[in-house]
């Protein structure tokens, strides 16, 4: 059962369904930090065709302006880009679900699958009468979010209620962390191969101001005309905020920024689903000023001599990251260099657009009126268990890449690759891949130095190509460990081809069940070398039925074909032919240098 709010003109009225307590519209926002600024003062309609999709021409028009600008240095409004004398500042609030199996302050499960409002609690529907209890089981992966980001672990921190009213806080209040937060001064640095943009050299560390945990709201969904579906399955769900100095200058890196905060999260399991799956979301406070000109006038964070900032809430990807600091970059620019002002709001951004929208007016903390939650005890934790979890805590990106590269021989692309995809549980499915390759008696490889770096290919490219072409999620269980270690094990020994391994990969992926040993025995896949007799007679057949292919290669030099005959002699061998040899005798009998 969904609770409905209806919109009246610009009123928000809400009919009571079951116990739900009136809440009253008020669109108010949360500021990152304190901040203090020097007061300023203060559609593009697009031409669509019926016949296609809305959703469809809005992307291709923003991809036909994203080419333009990229050959011409103007604006998406067709004006003179003058980004080189403008300083770009970006301070950026992530908001990650913990990964728990209960909310904040009840014992409600956190499951968002069930059926709407199945998984409330009194305390998360704000029932007169009922209090907050807090799990504990939640600290442990805050910890260990707070701990991988190199933040300072308060020993005592304290909740407070922040007050606004809107459909999707029944309590008229937001209990987080605004005094006393649960970690403060962190930090992570970024490096070229996580994607930061050209300007930031070779790295870049960007601070971390705190982390705080919080509530999150209900999820909201509007039902046109004018009707707001409401769900409280996600009213009270644990939330950790964290929230960066406004030391971002490029929209790429502030992408990359959060592609890096969302793989430390799931690398130490501390969130449980990515953007993707909309377990993450970020907002983006932009700002900019001129470049060698006067300070700005405002202050954020402690860093001063900034402009005045606007809010962009809501982001769910990455690219929507980017993208709309970009847009609002260039939106600032044009108000200035026209002699107008900035005005401190809350902006939205829809994907594949251009522009940013204005939601509403800026608040300031006075708004929120802050309060310590009496209901509620200060969190203190030992020093003994910061220890355990900084001791017991599992690698992170950085070290997993180092790994993959010095110690595996993975290109620093496949290796960063492998780190990212799948919330980790790709390069966790690998590990147990070599594993099982090296603990097992019955493989005898377990010496062979191409061990690890064969797993890993196999695990990346052929399991990976089988699951794009699927248009399938990994699972482990689509081709257990057991299975891809006893294909490996056997290309490796020489017993079978490379051909008939992915053969073998693709029927256990499709769902066979046999023990990849039955299947090689039982459609006679074995490898039984050919005798080089057998490599010469079929390859000088091949070239004498193919004189035009042969002068090619000859007299013309094209090498490449050569290919086009080991790919006919890999056909005309039956699962029986290794490629390197055939291409050996091709060479050979053409008189190729090797």
């Amino acid at each position: 059962m969904f609770y409905r709010s209806t919109y009246r003109g610009l009123r928000i009225t809400h009919q009571r369904l079951s116990l739900l307590p009136h809440c009253y519209s008020r669109s108010l926002v949360r500021p990152s930090a304190v901040s203090t600024c020097v007061p300023t003062t203060s559609s593009r309609a697009h031409s669509l065709h019926a016949q296609e999709p809305l959703r469809k021409l809005l992307k291709d028009e923003a991809k036909r302006r994203k080419a333009a600008l990229k050959l011409s240095p103007r604006d998406s409004h067709g004006n003179k880009s003058r980004d080189d004398d403008w300083e770009l500042t970006v301070g950026i609030e992530i908001h990650a679900q913990l990964n728990t199996d209960r909310k904040l302050f009840s014992d409600a499960v956190t499951s968002t699958n069930d059926e709407p409002n199945a998984n409330t609690a009194l305390f998360d529907l704000a029932i007169p009468g009922s209090q907050p209890v807090f799990q504990r089981s939640i600290l442990l992966p805050a910890l260990r979010a707070a701990i991988a980001l190199d933040c300072d672990i308060q020993q005592t921190s304290k909740f407070d209620r922040k007050h606004y009213f809107y459909q999707d806080q029944p309590a008229g209040y937001q209990i987080t962390q605004y005094y006393a937060p649960l970690a403060t001064n962190g930090h992570i640095t970024l490096f070229e191969h996580d994607g930061i943009a050209p300007e930031d050299g070779d790295s870049i560390t960007v601070g971390i101001k705190q982390i705080q945990l919080e509530q999150d709201t209900a999820k909201t969904t509007l039902q046109p005309p004018d009707t707001m579906l409401l769900d409280f399955n996600r009213v009270g769900h644990s939330l950790i905020e964290i929230i960066s100095l406004p030391q971002i200058h490029h929209p790429q890196t502030a992408a990359a920024f959060v592609r890096k905060i969302q793989s430390i999260l799931q690398a130490v399991s501390a969130v449980a689903t990515g953007m993707e799956m909309g377990g993450l979301r970020a907002d983006v406070n932009v700002s900019i000023r001129p470049r060698g000109a006067v300070p700005g006038p405002c202050s954020y964070s402690g860093i001063g001599g900034l402009g005045q900032r606007t809010e962009i809430k809501n982001l769910s990807s990455f690219k929507a990251v980017e993208d709309a600091i970009i847009a609002e970059r260039d939106r600032q620019i044009r108000v200035l260099e026209r002699g107008g002002s900035i005005d401190g709001e809350t902006r939205g951004w829809t994907i594949g657009s251009t522009e940013t929208k204005k939601l509403r007016g800026k608040e300031g903390e006075v708004d929120y009126r802050y309060m310590p939650d009496p209901d509620i005890s200060p969190l203190i934790i030992s020093k003994e268990l910061i220890k355990h979890i900084e001791t017991s805590l599992p690698s992170l990106p950085d070290e997993q890449v180092r790994t993959l590269v010095d110690e595996i021989g993975l290109s620093l692309k496949d290796a960063k690759t492998l780190v990212t995809l799948d919330g980790g549980e790709r390069l966790d499915y690998l590990f147990d891949v070599i594993s099982f390759l090296r603990q097992d008696s019955n493989m005898r490889c377990a010496q062979n130095p191409l061990l690890s770096k064969t797993a890993a290919n196999w695990v990346l490219h052929e399991l990976g190509g089988l699951l794009s072409a699927s248009n399938s999620t990994f699972s482990r269980d689509r081709v257990p460990v057991s299975a891809l270690a006893s294909i490996i094990s056997n290309l490796l020994q020489g017993r079978i081809t490379g051909r008939t391994a992915k053969q073998l990969l693709s029927l256990v992926f499709d769902g066979e069940t046999r023990n990849v040993d039955a299947i090689i025995t039982e459609e006679n896949l074995r490898l039984e070398a050919l005798s080089p007799e057998e490599y010469d007679v079929l390859a000088q057949k091949l070239l004498s039925e193919n004189p035009d292919m042969v002068a090619k290669i000859q007299a013309k030099g094209q090498v490449g074909k050569l290919q086009f005959f080991v790919g006919q002699m890999m056909r005309m061998g039956r699962g029986k032919m290794e490629a390197r040899k055939a291409e050996g005798v091709l060479r050979r009998l053409l008189k190729l240098e090797d």
